[in-house]
């Protein structure tokens, strides 16, 4: 009895000691986003909360124009996640349910587009956006990766667990394809649809080299751009900066804790096949 309350006390104060590793730098970002720059590296640190959050905050806007910043991250994002959730979802679905020639294929030609580093494609991106005359627009941003390989493999994993018999039940009944993809098989796809929503919007958000290499004018700039260019050659403003990552790290947050109650099971659901 001893030993199992010693155990359980000892995993106790584990998870604590991990907990507070956990959300220290998050502490320390807010605590240094009210703070003047002068005080981020003192020693001993400081921890506690001070009183420049909105001088940050402004002299921050006045650098970059955050506000416009947090509107262009959101849009993009957004518009991202509800358009590549699309494209994907009906790819992943044609490639799990679909008998045609070539399915296997191309499938594997989705997965090995995976190890193709990215940084490979900025090249012939830019070339392409640039003699369509679509450098700096927010379709620059959102439509190169609206295709997204690990988006199409985590939903036809999904949809491969997905009894076919129902479909094909629903076809006799009459239903056509997109009925049947509507109102049928999307609606189970819940779980995993949240999960893919979260790494859509993820990678999206933090997407910082191809904004860099589209974007030319600082109203155009997303949450990345905009706080690479508060860091300086020889001066940095730290306040302005953490206020900046502060902003950034909320709608994250926010997200995640929207969608969390899908996320373990769409992962799982992924796994089970």
């Amino acid at each position: 009895m001893i030993q199992k309350q010693i155990k359980k006390i000892v995993q106790y104060v584990l998870l604590i000691i991990f907990f507070i590793i956990s959300v220290f730098p998050f502490y320390w970002m807010f605590v240094g986003s009210t703070n003047h720059t002068s005080k981020m590296f003192t020693n001993p640190p400081t921890l506690t909360v001070g009183s420049q959050l909105m001088e940050n905050l402004t002299n921050l806007n006045n650098s970059v124009g955050i506000w416009r910043v947090l509107f262009n991250s959101l849009f993009v994002s957004l518009t991202y996640v509800v358009l590549a959730l699309a494209v994907c979802t009906l790819a992943a679905y044609a490639l799990s349910k679909f008998e045609f020639k070539g399915r296997n294929a191309i499938f594997i030609t989705f997965l090995l587009s995976m190890m193709i580093p990215y940084q490979a494609t900025l090249i012939p991106l830019f070339q392409l956006f640039s003699e369509l005359g679509l450098l700096n627009t927010y379709f620059a941003l959102i439509a190169p990766q609206l295709c997204y390989p690990f988006a199409i493999f985590l939903m036809r994993q999904n949809f491969l667990a997905f009894p076919t018999a129902l479909i094909e039940a629903a076809r006799i009944d009459g239903a056509g394809e997109l009925k049947i993809f509507f109102s049928i098989v999307l609606p189970s796809m819940k779980p995993a649809l949240a999960a893919t929503a979260i790494f859509l919007f993820m990678m999206q958000w933090n997407n910082f080299m191809w904004p860099l290499v589209v974007l030319s004018s600082q109203d155009m700039y997303t949450f990345p751009v905009a706080l690479s260019s508060l860091i300086g050659f020889s001066i940095i403003d730290y306040g302005q900066v953490m206020v900046g990552i502060s902003i950034a790290t909320v709608p994250i947050i926010i997200f995640f804790l929207v969608l969390q109650k899908h996320f373990i099971a769409g992962m799982l659901g992924s796994a089970v096949k």
